[in-house]
């Protein structure tokens, strides 16, 4: 079996067709469902882009990094720190403003960390990530060439205002909805046109023999660091946006359980085809609604205890689907063709 067939980079009809609908459905959320799901959706969209930065260095290029919520952090802190509370800002320069500053931590980090192999880079990721958290974490506010930095420490910082588009209104909840969905389609269609791009099969070569892919020639130093940097700016992005929609950034979402998420979502939804990331983000999201409401079941608080069960349904994907979700998808449109005919 091909790589991009066992890695399911080439998308089944059943699979598109889901995903069709899938798309069809979040454009109408805004007209037949409450704010508060709207913004609920909104808010698995903003997970679906981290969820797909991650899957570029996961599931393409086979980097598995405990740290990436760093970036997912900086963007965010960004949009914070240049923030105002006279009123808001331009997006229109925040926004690349938070993807650039991602995109420069990750180089820099990323400049150590892709020499290493393994589980060594495992390690030294997640390592760097807890740095930034507890830089964060310590310290309210912290001094740097001249600027007084609100960081807010361990209580985390506020955010008065949306950002300023100028042509529409993001305060208005539907607007940004909307652009939510924008940007994940934007984020979505240009990651599918890079995996298929020279540098998206160097990538993938990468992740099934990065020897082989030395001898031809090729510098796969620098094709990793390229995707570490792309993958840290678009965790960025995604934090920007969850910083505009919820109004709040904390340390937490720096943090180790915040990239653990993310690698979870990666799995859920299979890897290496960036609709399995969208898909792992929005069953993860709504499965931590579903087992927290679990009820109490005699002296035993089911809910209490979600994290045993998303654990217990990983457990059960890794092993009876490992393509994740979509590859479940296309098992079962496979086996209605192969009926069909």
């Amino acid at each position: 079996m091909s790589a991009a067939k066992s890695h399911l980079e080439v998308l089944p009809r059943s699979v598109q067709a889901v995903l069709l609908v899938a798309l069809v459905a979040l454009a109408a959320v805004p007209f037949v469902a409450s704010d508060f799901y709207a913004q609920m959706v909104a808010r698995m969209m903003i997970l679906a882009i981290f969820a797909m930065s991650l899957d570029l260095l996961q599931g393409v290029t086979g980097l598995v990094s405990l740290g990436h919520a760093a970036f997912f952090g900086i963007g965010g802190y960004v949009l914070s720190l240049v923030s105002s509370d006279a009123g808001a800002v331009s997006l229109w320069w925040t926004l690349p403003a938070a993807v650039a500053v991602s995109a420069l931590f990750a180089f820099v980090i990323g400049f150590f960390v892709v020499r290493t192999h393994g589980i060594y880079f495992i390690m030294v990721t997640m390592a760097f990530a807890q740095m930034l958290f507890y830089l964060v974490f310590d310290n309210k506010e912290l001094a740097l060439a001249g600027l007084k930095l609100r960081l807010g420490g361990s209580d985390g910082i506020y955010i008065n205002f949306k950002p300023d588009a100028s042509f529409f209104d993001l305060e208005n909840k539907t607007v940004f909805y909307y652009f939510t969905l924008a940007c994940l389609l934007a984020v979505y269609a240009f990651l599918r046109r890079l995996l298929w791009s020279p540098f998206g099969r160097t990538l993938a070569g990468i992740r099934v023999n990065e020897h082989r892919m030395r001898a031809l020639g090729y510098g796969t130093f620098g094709y990793k660091l390229a995707a570490f940097t792309l993958a840290g700016a678009l965790a960025g992005l995604a934090g920007y946006l969850w910083g505009a929609q919820t109004g709040f950034v904390n340390p937490e979402l720096m943090g180790f359980h915040m990239s653990a998420h993310a690698i979870m979502m990666v799995i859920l939804g299979g890897m290496g085809n960036f609709a399995g990331a969208i898909a792992g983000a929005f069953a993860f999201e709504w499965l931590l609604h579903v087992f927290k409401d679990l009820p109490q079941v005699g002296g035993f608080d089911a809910g209490k205890h979600w994290q045993l069960w998303i654990g217990i349904f990983i457990v059960l994907i890794v092993a009876f689907a490992p393509r994740g979700l979509l590859g479940v998808v296309a098992r079962i449109g496979r086996s209605k063709e192969d009926a069909g005919g």
